[in-house]
């Protein structure tokens, strides 16, 4: 039902943004920000109530929790960057949504060193049994 409730919010945003933005165009980017904004809190808050299920999966599987944390901070990075381009790409700034995109990469790519460094190591182990 969550999802009747997000596209409510993401068309009353449009249309609010569509009627502003004729006479208005400062209020019509106010209002697509706040729109996306309390878009993205309503789906941390339903997505903080899942987290749970991922400390369970690496408590099973015996993954270090810090690599499950590293890998929900890129998954957020990656959409948070992903969600904050399309904003600034509608508002006609491509060049700014790019280079947003671009240093998210790099983000994502810092945060995945220590999982890389954890595969080898892994790796590493294997062919010592060898």
């Amino acid at each position: 039902m969550q999802i009747f409730q997000l596209v409510g919010i993401a068309f009353i945003t449009a249309v609010a943004a569509l009627i502003l933005k004729g006479t208005k165009p400062e209020l019509a980017f106010a209002v697509t920000i706040a729109g996306s904004i309390i878009l993205l809190l309503f789906v941390f808050e339903l997505f903080q109530n899942s987290i749970g299920i991922f400390e369970k999966i690496a408590n099973a599987t015996g993954i270090d929790s810090s690599l499950v944390k590293i890998l929900l901070k890129m998954l957020g990075i990656g959409y948070l960057v992903e969600f904050s381009a399309g904003i600034l790409s509608d508002f006609g700034q491509n060049s700014v949504a790019d280079k947003l995109v671009f240093c998210g990469k790099i983000l994502l790519l810092i945060l995945a060193i220590p999982i890389l460094e954890s595969v080898l190591t892994l790796i590493n182990k294997l062919l010592g049994l060898v």
